[in-house]
């Protein structure tokens, strides 16, 4: 406890003016409101944080609680529930907690003679509308998306799924920013040993604030070594795929601040499903999915095996010939992917920080006018040019931005090493990309690479093949309680 705070409010309104004006900066900070108002005959005092809270809700409150007549109103409770009863209202008597509910956008207000102060929850934070993500368009579908604010999100949620069982705890992280987090499960689908390792870590973690949200939180729970790009939960900002997940068995964290909400657990086929597959029927869902999986294949095997092929044209058969480059190269192959790989890393980082309007002229001079010249000087061969292109328009089938990252990475390290080491740089790139996913554990234990390894036959079905929904729930269920390892 902070010095000289006491335990409890005092009874004397003027003294708890006094402390609070001690407990927060109320002559400096010009969006802290405090004022003095008459409630009952009695001195008040009331303190907000202009901005979270709604003006006319809070105007009309003080009306009716100033404009009443206080005939048949004994003592503080029958007050409150005579003259409280159009708004939700707790009490609370320490001054430190009141304190961080007028932070987090609660209104207080005082009441001479009264040791407890009354915590109003008038809030009315700034927010845009439920839009679609970008990241996760559909071409079928709903259409909203998650904001930056907490209870409208869980609202998205408890719309799609009315479930008393729907369960959501909250926990207050970060010593200076105070954020809301909710860690949201239904009950007797989530494994019971899931939640309870996911609400211990958020209880013990130490931090001043949250500064990027769930990423944050997300870098606070999961402890990774500096090699292991690969993300150990998936990150969504749609409520209809985090109301799959919920009624599928598992557990989701929601930040307030932030529209991505945190799926538990998640192995890396997670991160190779859509909601596109499930707004299509069974055989389309299946097609789309399995275009995906080439798609992630090509993305990261595609230029290293056709640089190793390059380098070893006599190993090649005829029927791949096609694919070697003739003649003599101006610069190494493996540079010159290399190379390419930067100039459209470099083009993906433009386009985020460019205009929408200038966004086209960018894409044109960046991707066809340099990669032109630079054949036409023989910087660079065709070949080069056309299967990085490809590779890389094969990473934006990914559906994850965390995964798709990530398989980026490992195929400019396997290029590296084949370039350098040949067959052998091939063969340890490839095997360090397999011992990584081996060995990597999901938050609730479980292998990042199950159930495949190790192998689980129905649930890979229900990966590889698109199956009516019911089915797949069905299996789920069939399947909860897995120990936390």
């Amino acid at each position: 406890m902070e010095k000289n705070v006491p335990p409890v409010l005092y009874q004397d309104i003027e003294k708890n003016i006094a402390l609070f004006h001690e407990l927060l900066p109320i002559d400096k900070s010009f969006d802290i409101v405090a004022r003095r108002i008459t409630v009952g005959g009695k001195k008040a005092y009331y303190i907000l944080i202009d901005g979270l809270v709604g003006g006319d809700v809070i105007l009309r409150l003080f009306q009716h609680i100033q404009g009443n007549p206080t005939e048949g109103v004994n003592g503080f409770q029958d007050f409150l529930q005579k003259q409280m009863g159009n708004t939700e209202v707790v009490t609370e008597s320490d001054p430190l907690v009141l304190r961080d509910r007028i932070l987090a956008g609660f209104t207080v207000l005082l009441i001479d003679g009264v040791n407890r102060g009354l915590i109003l929850d008038l809030r009315d934070y700034p927010t845009r509308n439920p839009e679609e993500p970008d990241l996760e368009k559909v071409t079928r579908g709903a259409r909203d998306g998650m904001v930056e604010t907490l209870l409208f999100n869980t609202a998205l949620i408890r719309r799609r799924i009315r479930d008393k069982n729907l369960i959501y705890e909250l926990q207050d992280i970060g010593s200076r920013s105070h954020t809301d987090v909710a860690i949201g499960y239904i009950e007797g689908l989530a494994d019971p040993n899931l939640v309870d390792h996911i609400r211990d870590t958020l209880s013990h973690l130490q931090t001043d604030a949250l500064i990027m949200g769930e990423k944050t939180l997300e870098e606070l729970m999961i402890k990774k070594r500096w090699y292991n790009p690969f993300p150990q939960a998936k990150f969504t900002e749609r409520p209809d795929v985090v109301s799959s997940h919920l009624l599928e068995g598992h557990v989701v964290i929601l930040v307030d601040n932030s529209p991505s909400v945190m799926l538990f657990p998640a192995t890396m086929f997670h991160f190779t499903q859509h909601s596109e597959d499930y707004y299509q029927n069974p055989l389309a869902g299946t097609f789309i999915r399995w275009i995906r999986f080439i798609a992630i294949l090509i993305c990261v095997f595609f230029t290293p095996t056709w640089l190793l092929l390059a380098q070893n044209p006599q190993a090649a058969p005829d029927w791949l010939q096609f694919l070697i480059p003739p003649g003599e190269a101006t610069l190494p192959l493996f540079v010159q992917l290399l190379l390419v790989e930067l100039n459209l890393e470099i083009l993906r980082m433009a386009s985020i920080h460019t205009p929408n309007s200038l966004t086209t002229a960018m894409g044109i001079i960046g991707g066809l006018i340099l990669g032109e010249y630079a054949i036409e000087i023989n910087l660079l061969e065709s070949h080069t040019v056309l299967f990085m292109a490809i590779s890389s328009l094969a990473t934006y089938a990914v559906p994850s931005i965390e995964f798709g990252t990530a398989l980026r990475i490992y195929r400019v390290y396997i290029l590296l090493l084949t370039g350098l080491l040949n067959l052998v740089g091939f063969i340890i790139g490839m095997g360090s990309l397999f011992l990584v996913l081996f060995t990597t554990r999901s938050f609730s234990g479980l292998r990042y690479t199950w159930p495949l390894l190790p192998f689980d036959g129905p649930a890979l079905a229900n990966l590889l093949l698109r199956r009516p929904i019911m089915q797949v729930r069905r299996h789920r269920r069939e399947n909860q309680g897995k120990p936390v390892k």
